[in-house]
C-alpha cells in the first residue's frame, strides 16, 4: 500500500508534514456555491438543526466528510517520511508550514508517552511514533483517526487511536503523558477551559504542552469581502462563531463545513495558564490562504510546561 491518496486525486502541495488544520485556518472551503441545505439536512431547515445542535457530532461528521473529499490537511505522511523519521530525521508542525523547533521537545524523543490532540489524519502521530515515540492519536474524526491506523499497518508503526471529544479525556489516567501535542484545531471546539485542564491532568510533572491555535482576530472580516475582493471590511465582535451567521450566508459562505469558534487570546493563552501551566515559548505564523498574511499573523503557537512538583 504505497499511497494511501485515491487514485485521479492531484498530489498535495510539497509541504513538509502538513497540519491537520486547514491552512486558511477557518473552514473546509467557503463560497461553495451548491445547495446544501438538503445534503446537511435531508431536507430539514439548517436553522431547526442549529437550534439545538451537538457541536461534536457535527463537527465529527463535518471531518469524516473532508477525508472522503480527501482535502490535503487530511492527507497522510508517505513512508518516506517515516522512513527518514526511523533515522532522527524529522519534523512536525503545529502552525503555517514552519517544522517545529526541535529544542521544543525532550531532548530524546524515544520512549516519550506522546498525546497527538485533535490531531488525526495520519501526519503528526506517525511522524512521532516513527521516530520513537510511544504515541496516541486522539480525535474526533472516526475517518481521521482510521488514516493513522492506515499509516500505522503500511510502515509498521505502534500508534494506539482513541475516539473523543478534545474537552474530555477521561479515557486517560492522570499523568499517563510527556508531551500533548496539539496543532490547530480548538477553532473547532466551543470552549476552551476544560480543553487546557484536561491536558493538565494528563500529563505528568514537568510534561509539555504543544500547541497552536487561530488568532481570534481573523475572525473580525466579513469573509466574503475578504475572500473574494482581499477587502478589509470589519464586521464581526470577538468571540466569534460561524453559528452567529444568518442561516443562508453561513451555508453559502461556509457549506457543509465544520462549525467554528474564534475564542480569544484570553481563552488561548489565559486558559493556558489558568489551568496551571507556566508558558515558556510563543511564535507567530502568517495565515497562508488570504491577504491577511501581508499585515498580521494568522496563528500562534505556545511550549508550555506543567510544573514538576504540580
Amino acid at each position: 500500500m504505497e499511497d494511501l491518496v485515491p487514485q485521479g486525486v492531484p498530489d498535495p502541495p510539497r509541504r513538509p508534514y502538513p497540519p491537520r488544520y486547514f491552512p486558511a485556518g477557518r473552514t473546509v472551503r467557503r463560497l461553495r456555491t451548491t445547495a446544501l441545505t438538503g445534503i446537511l439536512t435531508g431536507g430539514v431547515s439548517l436553522a431547526a438543526v442549529t437550534e439545538n445542535l451537538d457541536p461534536v457530532a457535527y463537527n465529527r461528521a463535518a471531518w469524516d466528510r473532508e477525508v472522503a473529499r480527501c482535502n490535503e490537511w487530511t492527507r497522510p505522511v508517505g513512508p518516506d517520511v517515516t522512513a527518514r523519521a526511523r533515522t532522527g530525521d524529522w519534523s512536525v508542525v503545529l502552525i503555517g508550514y514552519e517544522p517545529v523547533s526541535r529544542d521544543w521537545f525532550p531532548a530524546d524523543i524515544k520512549g516519550t508517552a506522546v498525546l497527538c490532540l485533535a490531531s488525526g489524519g495520519g501526519q503528526q502521530g506517525p511522524v512521532l511514533a516513527a521516530a520513537g515515540a510511544d504515541v496516541t492519536v486522539f480525535d474526533n474524526s472516526p475517518r481521521q483517526l482510521a488514516r493513522d491506523e492506515e499509516v500505522a499497518a503500511r510502515d509498521g508503526l505502534a500508534i494506539r487511536t482513541v475516539l473523543g471529544d478534545m474537552r474530555d479525556l477521561s479515557a486517560f489516567a492522570d499523568g499517563s503523558f510527556d508531551l500533548v501535542f496539539n496543532p490547530v484545531s480548538n477553532v473547532f471546539c466551543p470552549d476552551l477551559a476544560p480543553v487546557w485542564r484536561e491536558c493538565f491532568r494528563v500529563l505528568r510533572p514537568a510534561g509539555l504542552l504543544l500547541a497552536g491555535f487561530t488568532n481570534p482576530d481573523l475572525y473580525i472580516f466579513d469573509t466574503e469581502a475578504l475572500e473574494t475582493r482581499a477587502e478589509f471590511v470589519v464586521r464581526h465582535r470577538i468571540p466569534f462563531s460561524t453559528l452567529d451567521l444568518p442561516e443562508a450566508e453561513r451555508l453559502r459562505v461556509y457549506g457543509d463545513g465544520p462549525i467554528e469558534y474564534s475564542h480569544t487570546l484570553t481563552g488561548q493563552i489565559g486558559g493556558q495558564l489558568a489551568a496551571g501551566f507556566v508558558l515558556t515559548h510563543l511564535v507567530e505564523a502568517p495565515h497562508q490562504a488570504d491577504a491577511t498574511a501581508r499585515y498580521m499573523p494568522g496563528y500562534f503557537a505556545t511550549r508550555a510546561v506543567k510544573p514538576p512538583r504540580a
